[in-house]
């Protein structure tokens, strides 16, 4: 049954957002340039590395050395803007279609992580990842990873019909209030590094 919501509840919001898909395409494209999409590989459900989609909110800006500026550097004003409004997620619809995510479920983190999870946290991939998840509406990035990787198990724990529409109505909630989006300590969350 999520299966089938999920799919249904993607096409539909593709359609619904087709204008805004063009709006943000083009606002990307004018201002940092092209790709337009991030795509990144991210481990699924089971482990399962599959390619996740993301509106592109940084410049590849580089500096004498040709490496990349710090995020904070390369996050304009339109990269802020589009992430304050979770606007960024939006592509993630594809990877729900694609059958590759959920609406609900842990984020898909960095394939780097895989070998730093412990047994408990492994439980995460048990499910498919989701667009927003338990962690998400209860601190996203403003929390630390353990707590987030808690918050994790204990859906894959306890998830249901109920429990997912409980989800999405507080990430609506989380959306409209812009809260929680950055780290406490940078404009992007600071790296697992594996619990001590």
């Amino acid at each position: 049954m999520k299966r089938v919501f999920d799919f249904i509840l993607a096409f539909v919001l593709i359609v619904l957002f087709s204008p805004l898909y063009l709006i943000v395409s083009v606002l990307i494209l004018v201002k940092m340039g092209s790709p337009i999409l991030f795509r990144q590989q991210r481990p699924g459900y089971r482990e399962k590395i599959f390619g996740i989609y993301k509106f592109r909110t940084m410049t590849n800006e580089r500096d004498v050395d040709g490496e990349l500026l710090p995020d904070e550097k390369r996050l304009l004003r339109l990269g802020k803007s589009i992430r304050s409004t979770s606007l960024d997620e939006l592509p993630q619809l594809l990877n729900v279609l694609k059958g590759e995510m959920s609406f609900v479920g842990p984020r898909p983190l960095l394939i780097e992580y895989l070998p730093l999870y412990n047994e408990e946290q492994k439980k995460r991939h048990n499910v498919k990842p989701g667009i927003t998840g338990w962690a998400q509406v209860n601190g996203r990035n403003a929390i630390s990873w353990e707590q987030k990787f808690a918050y994790d198990v204990w859906y894959v724990e306890h998830q249901s019909f109920w429990l997912d529409m409980k989800i999405l109505w507080l990430t609506f909630l989380k959306v409209i209030q812009r809260s929680d989006i950055s780290s406490t300590t940078g404009v992007t969350m600071e790296k697992f590094e594996g619990s001590r």
